[in-house]
């Protein structure tokens, strides 16, 4: 199944969640809507090339630049997971799932750099740092940003 890439206008939209899996890979395509998003000047709050975007450079081994050509010459979100797969650093199936589920069950309130930050930020939006995962509060931080008429 090929799924289009339509650009998001991320100052009315939300990007995918970091959980939507491509190839694997949480957080790549966010990511893409990022990147993409930040090539047509509809960005808004978001940042592409940030340190979630990086924490998948950087099991890829590879680079905002080098994944930006890729996301705007590509239709699909597969044509950039396949891309993904093939490029930078090898990964087999099995440190991909390893990598995304660990990312996808990880919490800044564990950061001790990022915990006061993220207990303030969880707090405002209802959440319980404690229990609260990274991808739990951007979801939420997504909804309430867009429920407020971001």
């Amino acid at each position: 199944m090929s799924t289009p890439i339509v650009d998001r206008d991320l100052t009315k939209q939300a990007p995918h969640s970091p959980r939507d899996r491509l190839a694997g890979f949480v957080i790549a395509k966010r990511t893409i809507d990022k990147c993409r998003a930040s090539l047509t000047g509809k960005l808004g709050e978001y940042h592409y090339d940030c340190p979630l975007d990086n924490m998948l450079f950087g099991f890829k081994e590879i680079t905002g630049d080098q994944f930006k050509p890729v996301v705007k010459a590509a239709k699909t979100y597969e044509e950039v997971g396949e891309w993904l797969l093939k490029n930078g650093a090898k990964k087999s199936p099995e440190e991909i799932k390893a990598w995304s589920d660990k990312v996808d069950a990880s919490s800044l309130y564990n950061d001790p750099e990022k915990k006061g930050y993220f207990v303030e930020v969880c707090t405002a939006l209802g959440l319980k740092p404690e229990k609260t995962t990274t991808f739990q509060w951007l979801e939420a931080d997504d909804r309430a940003s867009y429920l407020a008429g971001k």
